[in-house]
């Protein structure tokens, strides 16, 4: 039993365990109760289940709470809250990848359960080599402080556009169809088949555009990584409650996917408060030096980020008024598989 309560990362081996435990359930639940069969998830059963993700990923701070105390609960809080609102173009980034591989929608959910696995194991080495920095070389965090204040500034000056990504000359997607040998039709849900080789007669493995999205999917997740993990450090240095905020956050906002894709123009201007959010954050670093504070106060870090997104979500609903925005690229047209 000694052994449970040896550290890890800061806390102990048991609640790293409990929060695993908590994940394998979920994705055991998800893959083999409500998606057992192939099918197209709707709107309906998106916000319901996405409603589940996110109330266990709230309760998940109750817990934070109970065992840290209340000052980590409110970086939890704050760190969740921010993972789930800068993942929003993943969303549109998805729904692209999806359009360009001509996935049809029963199989969707697939690919991102899966994806949701790769992002686990991922944000974990991003999260652990982020912590081991800030640990031994804290002007690290002036680094991502500075990173974020930047980023921000720039996409505030950009006017929040951006490029739709051309994903027919993405080095990415070239690379891979040079090295993989890859079918021209999707293979039921399958990621690989076997298929008899025209050149050689043999029977060889070959890999479905479900498995390119795959790992498109994946390579995105972590250039997006690159500003909402920095952005979650300065908020909090603690490796358990910057990795558990992120997993959480990630996994209600893929169940919200297919609720959010056809509509998430509608929230457009949202970037803007994306914007001021990120320089926030990454001032609250040097306002905190500056102010002879060990840390910028939680609770008030939490209120500030809730006030500008839910400005930032009321100008975007407002300016789009009217506007049922344009859906996104259908995953069965023809002008999809023509790009592959």
């Amino acid at each position: 039993m000694d052994i449970l309560l040896t550290l890890f990362l800061g806390q102990p081996l048991w609640m790293w365990l409990t929060f695993l435990s908590i994940m394998l359930a979920l994705l055991v639940f998800d893959l083999g109760v409500l998606n057992r069969e192939d099918h197209v998830i709707g709107v309906a059963e998106s916000l319901k289940t996405s409603a589940l993700y996110i109330s266990l990923g709230v309760a998940f701070a109750g817990f934070v709470w109970w065992q840290m105390g209340t000052e980590p609960a409110a970086q939890y809080l704050t760190a969740f809250v921010v993972e789930k609102t800068l993942a929003l173009d993943n969303i549109f980034v998805i729904a692209l990848i999806f359009g360009f591989f001509a996935i049809p929608a029963a199989y969707q959910h697939r690919v991102l359960f899966w994806g949701i696995l790769g992002v686990i194991v991922l944000r974990g080495i991003m999260i652990g080599l982020g912590a081991t920095l800030v640990e031994q070389y804290h002007w690290v965090l002036y680094v991502f402080a500075g990173f974020l204040i930047l980023t921000g500034v720039k996409m505030l000056c950009a006017g929040g556009a951006e490029e739709e990504p051309d994903l027919a000359t993405n080095p990415v997607v070239r690379f891979l169809k040079r090295r993989l040998r890859v079918t021209d039709e999707i293979h039921g849900h399958g990621f690989t088949v076997k298929q008899t080789d025209p050149a050689t007669g043999r029977t060889l493995r070959y890999a479905t555009p479900l498995l390119l999205a795959l790992i498109v999917i994946e390579i995105a997740d972590l250039v997006f990584a690159v500003d909402s993990v920095p952005a979650v450090f300065t908020i909090t240095t603690d490796p358990y409650i910057v990795y558990t905020s992120n997993i959480f956050a990630i996994l209600g906002l893929r169940a919200l996917y297919f609720a959010l894709s056809a509509i998430l123009r509608r929230f457009a201007y949202l970037k803007y408060a994306l914007s001021v959010l990120l320089v926030f954050i990454g001032s609250k670093v040097f306002i905190a030096d500056l102010m002879g504070w060990e840390k910028f106060p939680p609770v008030w870090s939490l209120g500030i980020t809730f006030a500008i997104l839910t400005a930032g979500v009321a100008y975007s609903l407002w300016k789009t008024r009217g506007d049922a925005g344009s859906p996104p690229p259908s995953p069965e047209t023809d002008t999809a598989s023509e790009t592959r």
